[in-house]
């Protein structure tokens, strides 16, 4: 087996083990790190299909993590997936008309960031006993809505680490913002602020490439690292869940091994459809990603048109996690795509101008987009049809997949990536299902979602509006970073 090695998206002068940039999160200069290579299978998909998901979890990380021990990993693995997802099958594939979705929606904070989010405690923790790290790992982290409270249940209560989350105070659903405030742990800290996801991205980034900032910290005992898909360590375990989705659309018979599938990802940061773009590059046979948007469609124009340009009206939309303008996880696709070089060139630009060029028209992945009136009607098409609740991101992923099919008549089959439970946005799921709702509460439509649609409350969110409010921090766009130093250093 290979040993993989990781450089940054910027600047391959360095290379690091895989434990040293689940430590670091993010290079020097700003950059992301990759994979110096992308491993390929080294076991046939006949074989894997035999696994369940913690062992198949082990063949895929083993490759990208390879200065972990065996001992190490499965530690890992078996401390994340367990019966903190209400499913053993920890991601199961559901056949609904004529496509799948592969749920990732079973774990503590009911959102896909779990798949990811369960492991990297764990990892990071490994990572830093194998460095002989002596410092207390300072995690920040920007949301969108799902990462902040992914991120809050597996850091909380574990030692040497603390977390700091920021999301927009008026950018995500009631369901999000109540997870995250009510967290408890000592060593947590939540900050809504008045600006969206991008400006609380932006200004963590920042922080992080701040030396004098680090080095002021660093004499007090404190290293930053991230808990966003910026972290390889939150990237890697999320290409597990597509092997998943082939394997048990094959084991289903809706394919035969080695038949392409089509993929379908909602898509904000562009981490998600990222990792399965690596599952792709290892020898999942994928014929198609569809890239999904909402209104805040910087994707779609960008693998339609080849211009990134992020100078548009930012949007506040029933799919609030992908409310999002910066993409930060497609710098790792430029690069993989060009080089160091020409991505620092881009990212330039972007810093600059808010706009880059980079033709990618081409390749494997295309990007579609649903209006709000689209995302709503595609909630009632599916469950009028086949009595399937989806949440309003997932119902942009599916919408997106129709148009893609129209356009293209391509009826491969297809898995859409759903990546919340509708519980998450009950007022918006059920008031697409019938209008009556619109003008009732948030929380009693809990209860009415459960009755129209037979689908439980999941115990994680029941009763949530009964529950202590811990954090109360509500800060500017500006204030970040004086934030940070001010819960650290007091």
């Amino acid at each position: 087996m290979k040993n993989i090695m990781y450089v940054g998206t910027r600047n391959n002068d360095t290379e690091v083990t895989a434990s040293q940039a689940i430590l670091k999160g993010i290079c020097d200069d700003g950059g992301l790190f990759i994979p110096k290579e992308i491993p390929k299978l080294d076991k046939p998909l006949e074989e894997l299909m035999k696994l369940d998901y913690r062992d198949l979890a082990y063949e895929i990380l083993k490759l990208y993590l390879s200065d972990f021990t065996e001992e190490e990993l499965r530690y890992c693995i078996n401390g994340a997936y367990d019966d903190k997802f209400d499913t053993p099958e920890i991601a199961p594939v559901i056949k609904k008309g004529d496509v799948s979705f592969i749920e990732l929606f079973h774990g503590r904070t009911i959102a896909f960031k779990d798949m990811a989010l369960s492991i990297l405690p764990y990892l990071m923790k490994t990572a830093a006993k194998k460095n002989g790290v002596d410092k207390e790992i300072v995690i920040l982290t920007a949301t969108s809505g799902d990462t902040g409270k992914a991120a809050l249940e597996g850091f909380a209560g574990v030692d040497g680490i603390r977390i700091i989350v920021f999301f927009p105070e008026d950018g995500v659903s009631p369901v999000q913002k109540l997870q995250m405030v009510t967290q408890v742990g000592a060593n947590t800290c939540v900050a809504g602020i008045h600006g969206n996801f991008d400006d609380a991205q932006t200004a963590v980034k920042t922080i992080f490439t701040d030396d004098k900032l680090k080095n002021e910290l660093a004499d007090k005992g404190f290293i930053f690292s991230s808990a966003n898909s910026i972290n390889i360590g939150r990237l890697v375990p999320q290409v597990v869940y597509y092997f998943q989705a082939y394997l048990k659309m094959a084991q289903s018979g809706q394919i035969r091994l080695g038949d392409n599938i089509n993929v379908t990802v909602p898509t904000g940061n562009f981490g998600n459809i990222l990792a399965g773009y690596f599952a792709s590059q290892m020898g999942l046979p994928v014929k198609t990603f569809i890239c999904a948007s909402n209104i805040n469609n910087i994707l779609t124009d960008f693998f339609t048109t080849g211009t990134y340009d992020k100078n548009r009206p930012f949007h506040i939309t029933k799919s609030p996690s992908m409310d999002i303008l910066v993409s930060s996880n497609l710098e790792r696709l430029l690069c993989l795509s060009t080089s160091q070089e020409k991505t620092k060139e881009l990212m330039e630009d972007l810093s600059k101008f808010g706009r880059y060029s980079l033709d990618l028209t081409g390749g494997i992945i295309k990007g579609y987009c649903a209006t709000e009136k689209e995302t709503c009607e595609a909630i009632k098409d599916m469950f009028v049809k086949n009595g399937y609740v989806m949440d309003t991101h997932t119902a942009v992923a599916y919408a997106s997949y129709e148009k893609y099919k129209k356009e293209s008549n391509d009826n491969t089959p297809t898995v859409i990536v759903s990546t919340a439970s509708p519980y998450k946005f009950t007022k918006d799921v059920i008031s697409s299902i019938d209008e009556k709702y619109e003008d009732m509460d948030f929380f009693p439509l809990m209860g009415e979602l459960e009755k129209v649609s037979g689908l439980r409350i999941p115990d994680p969110v029941k009763g949530i509006e009964l529950r202590p409010v811990v954090h109360k921090n509500v800060i500017d766009k500006t204030e970040i970073k004086d934030f940070v130093r001010k819960q650290l250093l007091g």
